[in-house]
């Protein structure tokens, strides 16, 4: 019913309007009397196979939400009952930004894609630490954490340090972001050593606390084999939990969209269907190559079961979504999970 009655209405209208529309109506339905239990019984799945242990971490389902749809922990309670393992928030930074000018967010409907330049908009670390605070689902929060824009390169770590320090105590776990192309500068940190120190410093305070939170890393699917080789080398040296792998692509290839339309969309990460093939390859390299050293996260292009069972094959020890619960609907979710369960 989404994909033959409602995402046809939807995507008549901007994408960016669109989803805070599809946000209010969420929280409304879990507001009116059984809402809750409405949407759980339509979108949850539930069976013991499913529950897995990754990172010290238990996940009911090894199906997540991925940063970006809920930037400032507004929806954590609302998502969890649409059947997802975990949610991550953000990209939250220390100080609130309004991110880029719009238009920033396009669909590209031919293929399965977004194109995004928000450039971490969001309202600041101390915000989403209090919507955390008060939440009332138990469900596994990352919390996925950037610098703010007008902070250069050489202060970044402070900036990571604050977000740290703002929400240890009401995530799980924390993702690193340094591979959004939509911050000026902010690939440059994944190069080996300005991120080594980085992800050394984080978790230097990170085991100076009592209970330790698994840090993941989020990469990028432009890395070339040998940069991805660095990236083992520096998640086993500075001791962090894993690697999400992947973030949004500058690429333009093959897509079936026309050129006219790529243009005016402009730059900014591609997601969805055309990343698949990339993300899935990225995280079959890093586990082969690492010997399956330490836990991959995948995300990219899950718009199907199969796509899921892709990445589960590759070696991803959980999964996320992003353009493929927008483009396929809520159902997606409980449609991977079953099929996990028959795999």
């Amino acid at each position: 019913m989404y994909k033959i009655l409602i995402s046809p209405i939807l995507f008549l209208f901007d994408a960016e309007r669109i989803h805070y529309f599809v946000c209010e109506l969420l929280r409304f339905a879990f507001k009116i009397p059984f809402g809750p239990q409405i949407l759980r019984s339509l979108y949850t799945f539930d069976h013991p196979d499913l529950v897995q242990e990754v990172a010290g971490l238990k996940f009911r389902n090894p199906v997540g939400l991925a940063a970006g749809f809920d930037k400032n922990a507004e929806m954590v309670d609302e998502l969890e009952a649409l059947g997802f393992g975990f949610i991550e928030i953000g990209t939250v930074t220390p100080r609130p930004q309004p991110g880029n000018q719009k238009p920033r967010l396009f669909r590209l409907k031919k293929d399965k894609a977004l194109i995004n330049r928000m450039g971490f908009n969001n309202k600041g670390a101390a915000v989403a630490a209090a919507k955390l605070a008060n939440r009332k689902s138990k469900i596994l929060v990352g919390g996925n954490i950037g610098k703010n824009k007008d902070t250069p390169n050489e202060q970044a770590l402070d900036d990571y340090l604050i977000c740290f320090r703002q929400l240890f105590d009401v995530v799980d776990y924390f993702v690193v972001n340094v591979s959004s192309p939509n911050t000026p500068g902010l690939r440059d940190l994944q190069e080996k050593g300005p991120l080594t120190e980085l992800l050394r410093e984080l978790q230097k305070k990170n085991t100076e606390k009592f209970n330790p939170k698994p840090i993941f890393l989020k990469i990028a699917p432009d890395l070339t084999f040998s940069q991805l080789d660095d990236i083992i080398d520096i998640v086993k040296e500075t001791g962090i939990a894993g690697v999400i792998a992947t973030n949004t692509t500058i690429s333009r290839a093959d897509l079936r969209t026309s050129q006219a339309e790529i243009a005016n969309a402009g730059a900014g990460g591609l997601s969805g269907a055309p990343l698949a093939h990339r993300a899935t390859e990225v995280i079959r390299y890093i586990c082969d190559k690492s010997n399956h050293a330490f836990p991959v996260i995948g995300v990219g292009g899950i718009g199907s079961a199969q796509d899921a069972i892709d990445k589960k094959n590759a070696g991803a020890s959980l999964l996320q979504l992003y353009t493929g619960f927008i483009y396929e609907g809520p159902g997606l979710v409980k449609s991977i999970c079953k099929s996990l369960v028959r795999r």
